[in-house]
């Protein structure tokens, strides 16, 4: 059987932002790895039951513990594990003492092996994130979703002397981040909270839901849902008496940047907002461009990105035309009908099979909500002073399109209170980079770039 480029496979995955078991070999218990271009530990929980395997994974070093595995299978020399929320696909053979295989996440792929013992990493260097002690206050703190019955969990940043404080509240893009925003080694978060807390700003993020030490359930969450997160945050700041809660704002990055409007269009709680690489078209229209942009930047060829769009494009008439969200089942059926379209595509690795199987199951309620959204409508409504900002290299939310969308919706809105600004050789996390591709973002020691850093300080001040 032909089978899809492992190029376009990954692409495509990325983008779209998720058996028999045999009885010779045990591999129940703790496997225990290490990413070396990240020096990130990974630690697998294999787990059998009468139904078969489950498993779970933590990352120490991103605070991460208990997260599903959503799919395991064992042929009793080969281990499979898909994440379907985090787009990680892990294949291994089994040696005894050890898994040696292929873990593949977004459109990287790494080799990684598995063994029973933990294994020690050097520490990541990243010159600009801070060391204690530090010249304000910090303070972990809890506060209630109660539309959701959950609990968030977080850091609340204070200058350390004065009162009636202006304060941002920090949201996360997509993907399950802790309050750092911690991803690839970097902790994003963490860095600009430091800085805007040392220029006087009080700062709030936090573990998004089923996270860290949030409570809830990540995978099941639409936009809309962590949207209700980042109000709850906005009600828990009412109640700090160091906050004036006049200038509380919200400072959103990539889907951060679409749920910080959102809020804004229909709350008068929120003195002004901050988007950080954020949505100003469609979902659709977004993850077209993304795919040609991440693919071309990956060496994926012009025939495969155009089969890719064609079953792109068939998966959107199915959702658009559908009422209410399509079931895994029928988007799986649909796949299955477009096998000589995936065949057709160059060959590699990943089998059209497996393709099918991983691609549905990431067609789940978030992705549909996602497609279906459109920011502009949302974008009208608010009222309140915005930053938009973004890099010219960002391959993920493109820069001009989606900056030129954002200013003509807040324009047709009448709001007159808007800053716009393109930023020269920066990607999708705001780092100074050279090509904008995913697979930079871990080896760049900057975190964020200084001068955002400072604009960003400087227009909260002012406005």
């Amino acid at each position: 059987m032909k089978i899809l480029s492992v190029r376009a496979i990954v692409v495509f995955l990325t983008i779209f932002i998720n058996g028999v078991f045999s009885q010779a070999q045990d591999i129940t218990g703790q496997w225990y790895g290490a990413l070396d271009i990240y020096e990130l530990r990974l630690v697998f929980h294999i787990t059998q039951t009468d139904d078969g395997y489950t498993a779970t994974w933590d990352s120490p070093d991103q605070n991460l513990t208990g997260m599903h595995v959503t799919t395991i299978t064992f042929d009793g020399s080969k281990l499979s594990m898909a994440i379907s929320d985090v787009y990680i696909l892990y294949e291994g053979e089994y040696k005894t003492d050890s898994i040696v295989g292929t873990f593949k996440q977004a459109a990287v792929s790494f080799p990684l092996t598995l063994k029973r013992a933990p294994v020690e990493v050097k520490p990541i260097v990243r010159p600009q994130e801070p060391i204690p002690p530090f010249p304000y206050r910090s303070e972990d703190i809890t506060f209630e979703n109660k539309t959701d019955g959950i609990t968030l969990a977080g850091t609340l940043t204070l200058p350390e002397t004065g009162s009636n404080f202006t304060a941002v509240i920090l949201i996360t893009g997509s993907d399950p981040q802790n309050r750092d925003s911690e991803l690839m080694g970097h902790k994003p978060f963490l860095v600009i909270a430091d800085y805007l807390t040392r220029r006087g700003i009080a700062v709030l993020r936090y573990d998004d839901r089923g996270t860290a030490q949030s409570t809830g359930n990540f995978a099941r969450a639409t936009t809309a849902d962590f949207a209700t997160d980042a109000e709850s945050a906005i009600a828990y700041l009412k109640t700090r008496n160091e906050i004036n809660p006049q200038k509380i704002g919200l400072v959103g990055h990539s889907e951060g940047g679409v749920i910080a409007p959102m809020i804004a269009a229909r709350s008068e709680d929120v003195g002004f907002i901050v988007m950080l690489a954020g949505m100003g078209i469609s979902g659709d229209k977004l993850w077209l461009m993304q795919l040609e942009l991440l693919g071309r930047a990956l060496g994926t060829s012009e025939t495969e990105l155009a089969v890719l769009k064609k079953i792109a494009e068939k998966v959107f008439d199915k959702i658009f035309t559908a009422n209410g969200i399509v079931p895994y089942q029928e988007i799986f059926e649909l796949l299955t009908t477009m096998k000589a379209d995936i065949v057709a595509a160059l060959s590699e690795e990943t089998t059209v099979d497996d393709f099918i199987r991983l691609f549905a199951a990431r067609i789940n309620p978030w992705m549909q909500y996602f497609l279906r959204f459109d920011p502009a409508p949302t974008l009208e409504q608010v009222k309140c002073p915005v930053l938009a900002v973004n890099g010219s290299m960002d391959l993920q939310v493109p820069a001009k399109e989606n900056l030129t969308a954002i200013a003509e919706a807040l324009e047709k809105g009448g709001n007159k209170n808007v800053t716009i600004k393109e930023y020269p050789g920066l990607n999708h996390l705001f780092q100074e980079c050279t090509t904008g591709s995913i697979d930079e973002y871990a080896i760049i020691e900057q975190t964020f770039s200084p001068e955002v850093l400072k604009d960003l300080g400087d227009w909260i001040l002012t406005h």
